[in-house]
């Protein structure tokens, strides 16, 4: 068998001193995570962050800079995640925009909040803010795409 990591990318926004969230239902729980989803075929780190926050939040985002690129071997299971960070701003929501259907809703959260929530999608999403919060961030200069 081939193992092959599961390429995702998130963004970490931050608006006066809350984080933006989507909740999302995941096997009948409600769950909280990052503006996040899968890398597509033929699609940039950047282009792939941009539209998973345009669909899962209605709001167009613009990054600024990498907070960091985790992996993930998800317990009890022979999936890995590959995610790759954002740090960036977002526009104002647009109400004209729909959601994309597994988006419950989206919410701006506090540091302390998220830490103290119990139903988090991965370790990754408390892990992506500590480290924005943290760590050096990175320019997007390091990202290259070689055609």
């Amino acid at each position: 068998m081939i193992w092959t990591p599961r390429v995702t990318v998130a963004a970490v926004i931050e608006q006066n001193n809350k984080f933006l969230f989507v909740e999302e239902l995941i096997n009948g729980e409600r769950v909280l995570n990052q503006p996040a989803g899968h890398l597509e075929a033929g699609e940039a780190l950047q282009e792939a962050v941009i539209r998973e926050v345009w669909e899962e939040t209605a709001r167009e985002f613009n990054p600024s800079a990498l907070v960091g690129i985790y992996l993930w071997p998800m317990s009890g299971s022979d999936r890995s995640y590959l995610r790759f960070c954002f740090a960036g701003t977002a526009s104002e929501r647009n109400p004209a925009q729909k959601l994309d259907e597994d988006i419950l809703d989206t919410c701006w959260l506090d540091y302390a909040t998220l830490q103290a929530h119990s139903r988090l999608r991965s370790p990754m999403v408390l892990q992506c803010v500590q480290d924005y919060q943290t760590k050096p961030r990175v320019s997007l200069d390091l990202l290259r795409d070689v055609a």
